[in-house]
């Protein structure tokens, strides 16, 4: 792999992004190592099943969409939306391709017919195990040079870098559950 050096364009304070979340580090204190070693890391989680996917004519967000709606059966599309942090239209054109090709149903709500919930099919769970599986060989081999307690510390790491203001439901109950959830 060659060696890519150069430095970093001087960004005019015009030109910088401004967030209020993001406290502004010098150079030298930036994390370079972790964030490398996590784009490289999402790369390849995310590309096991993205090679599966192209069979079907699907992408990540069919990966997401399938994923959560098998973790929280009966998750609503307003909730799924939240989770997602994607736009109505989107989501739309790839909840109608899987439900057009029988991975997932919708049911309306009982008390509230105006509520779409959503359901994994059996072809549906089938797929979203085959690409769990993908990736749970993935993370085995990964926490396979690790001690057990350090699984624990890779969790509390991976939940500290998830925004704690986030107001979404499937959220709260994964971080308040630590690893457990309705398909354990």
């Amino acid at each position: 792999m060659t060696d890519i050096n150069f430095s970093a364009p001087a960004l005019s304070p015009d030109s910088r992004l401004a967030d209020s979340r993001a406290p502004t580090l010098r150079e030298a204190d930036l994390r370079w190592d972790i964030i490398e070693l996590l784009f490289f890391a999402y790369r390849d989680f995310v590309g096991d099943p993205d090679h599966e996917l192209e069979a079907f004519g699907f992408g990540r967000a069919h990966h997401r969409v399938l994923h959560f709606v098998y973790r929280y059966p009966g998750l609503k599309v307003a909730d799924l939306l939240d989770v997602l942090r994607i736009t109505k239209q989107s989501l739309g054109r790839v909840l109608k391709q899987l439900l057009d090709e029988g991975y997932i149903v919708q049911k309306t709500g009982n008390n509230d017919r105006r509520q779409r919930l959503l359901y994994a099919t059996p072809r549906g769970e089938a797929l979203v195990a085959k690409l769990a599986g993908l990736q749970t060989t993935r993370i085995n081999r990964a926490l396979g040079d690790i001690p057990p307690e350090g699984a624990e510390t890779v969790r509390r790491f991976l939940r500290a870098m998830i925004d704690r203001d986030d107001p979404d439901k499937v959220l709260e109950t994964i971080l308040g559950a630590g690893t457990a959830s309705k398909k354990e």
